[in-house]
């Protein structure tokens, strides 16, 4: 039952994707073609329902649309420019400084806002305009702001994390939000090794310094607005709130800082906040309540079970599984978003790693890691896209140069596979086990 209840799910997955039906319909219709073929019609319509419901049902969900809140709040209310600011201070004297700063001020943004793609438009509208006056190729910026725009999904607080700790059955969050500060922040240096090369080459030097008061009102400047990471990651890892209401939290702060601090967001201006947060929100709880059906389908006819043997039975050599399992991750990743990959490959290919000797903290950063590329990566990649737009740029013109920032990040995904120190080594620290 279970081969061919796989088939029929994925089979009817496929077909449906690429009519081009939305990932979530798409979800509920392949899982529920194959409860029909299990159960019969009159048990999979209310099961469905039922699970659909159990999926979204889960207190510790809130933190998503509340996250998704705060980095709205934050997107608009001026945050981006201190940290474009904080970054040029930091990164002014290597070579090819705008380009690092890009890098540096995509790492910032995108771990307190929570999304790539609002690091791809902010850094790509500000920093893209000032490249190109400085005579840097605008693919190659364009290039630079795409790759390293999904460091934040990585960097806590994120979302995608969240999620994973739902779909692995309860994995600590903070554990997480700690394992995954290494491997963003090597991602984004990998990045700057590449930017320093192609600098080195072009003869782009640094064309300004700053001064120790100019640096110190920067820092200054910028300060109140890293707060909003330390508050939430310290506050999680010390036990004083949830992750969920870490979430409530950041709202509160970011709302605070940017209404009354900085007084760069109006009361008017919070509709159109509001509005966008929830309708991020509701596509986001959909798809998790969508991928809830498909797992509970998968679990009932043992489809992860014949997986993970059929994977296992490839290799005696964990090395050799474990490639395989990147690069099924890597290609999951091009043509599936970032939530309901992991709803729906956790539960498939975490019982495998763990019979490696993985544990479900360094699978989730390994997972998040593969499919976070699959953002910058056509045909589906959000991230790629929408840096693309915003640099006006042509997807062919930009991935030559694209190709030298997937090497780099494929070396660091390589070392988050194969050394669990560099996910293990914060939450150990923190003392989670």
């Amino acid at each position: 039952m279970a081969l061919s209840a796989g088939l029929l799910i994925f089979v009817t997955l496929i077909i449906l994707l690429l009519l081009g039906i939305p990932i979530g319909i798409s979800l509920i219709i392949a899982s529920i073609s194959a409860i029909i073929h299990s159960l019969g019609f009159s048990a999979a319509i209310p099961a469905s329902a039922l699970k659909m419901f159990q999926g979204i049902n889960i207190f510790t969900l809130l933190a998503i649309p509340f996250f998704i809140l705060a980095g709205n709040i934050m997107n608009k209310g001026g945050i981006a420019v201190r940290l474009i600011n904080f970054a040029t201070a930091l990164t002014g004297r290597i070579p090819g400084s705008l380009a690092h700063t890009n890098v540096v001020a995509n790492m910032l943004f995108g771990s307190v806002s929570g999304s790539g793609a609002a690091a791809a438009s902010a850094m790509g509208t500000i920093i893209g305009p000032i490249q190109k006056k400085e005579g840097y190729d605008e693919d190659f910026s364009a290039a630079i702001n795409i790759a390293t725009a999904p460091t934040g999904l990585l960097i806590p607080p994120s979302t995608a994390l969240i999620t994973y700790a739902l779909a692995s059955g309860g994995t600590s969050v903070a554990a997480l939000f700690l394992g995954g500060v290494v491997p963003g922040i090597l991602w984004g240096l990998s990045c700057m090794v590449v930017i320093f090369f192609y600098a080195k080459k072009k003869g782009f030097v640094a064309k300004s310094s700053i001064t120790a008061k100019d640096f110190f009102k920067v820092v200054i400047s910028a300060i109140p607005s890293l707060l909003l990471v330390f508050i939430v990651i310290g506050g999680i890892v010390a036990g004083v709130f949830s992750a969920t209401e870490a979430s409530a939290i950041a709202v509160a702060y970011s709302l605070l800082l940017s209404m009354l601090f900085y007084k760069t967001i109006k009361l008017k201006d919070l509709y159109t906040i509001l509005l966008d947060s929830a309708k991020l929100s509701a596509i986001i709880m959909f798809l998790i309540g969508a991928s809830n059906i498909m797992a509970w389908v998968m679990s009932f006819t043992e489809i992860p079970s014949l997986l993970a043997n059929s994977i296992l039975g490839i290799s005696d050599n964990p090395i050799i599984i474990l490639l395989v399992i990147n690069l099924l991750l890597l290609f999951v990743g091009t043509f599936m978003d970032l939530t309901p990959a992991i709803l729906i490959f956790t539960p498939i290919l975490l019982p495998v790693c763990t019979a490696l000797g993985m544990t479900p903290l360094h699978f989730g950063i390994m997972l998040a890691f593969n499919l976070s590329i699959g953002t910058i990566t056509p045909p589906v990649g959000n991230i790629l896209f929408v840096g693309i737009k915003v640099a006006q740029r042509k997807l062919e013109s930009v991935m030559p140069y694209l190709f030298r920032f997937y090497v780099a990040i494929f070396v660091v995904l390589m070392l988050i596979t194969f050394v669990p120190w560099f996910s293990t080594f914060l939450p150990k620290l923190a003392g989670y086990s």
